[in-house]
């Protein structure tokens, strides 16, 4: 069985479904929240989220790294990677199991 995933449009109909604003509200609201994160991320911040996780943005640096299929060493130049890590409660949540939609099956 493929694992699931959850679209942007699904996210903007359960808080269409869950809020009460109109389908074009919840869709800029959603638009708007994911807007904010990303441009937090791109500052340096960290966005922590309660009861869900906390991204942040690590620098890695410069080194060297070898192709498998030649051997042959080649430079990974330093960048800046998406560090997500999940709060203790989502953790939980995932390793018990829980969640609404398999509930309802």
């Amino acid at each position: 069985m493929a694992p699931k995933t959850v679209t942007r449009a699904q996210l903007s109909e359960a808080v269409y479904q869950e809020v009460g604003l109109s389908r074009n509200e919840s869709a800029d609201l959603l638009e708007s929240v994911l807007s904010e994160i990303s441009s937090a991320l791109a500052r340096g911040e960290a966005v922590k989220i309660s009861s869900f996780g906390s991204f942040s943005v690590r620098k890695k640096g410069q080194r060297v790294g070898r192709n498998p299929k030649t051997g042959e060493e080649v430079p990974i130049f330093p960048r800046k990677v998406l560090v997500f890590r999940p709060s203790q409660l989502l953790k939980n949540r995932i390793n018990d199991g829980v969640d609404e939609g398999d509930a309802a099956e």
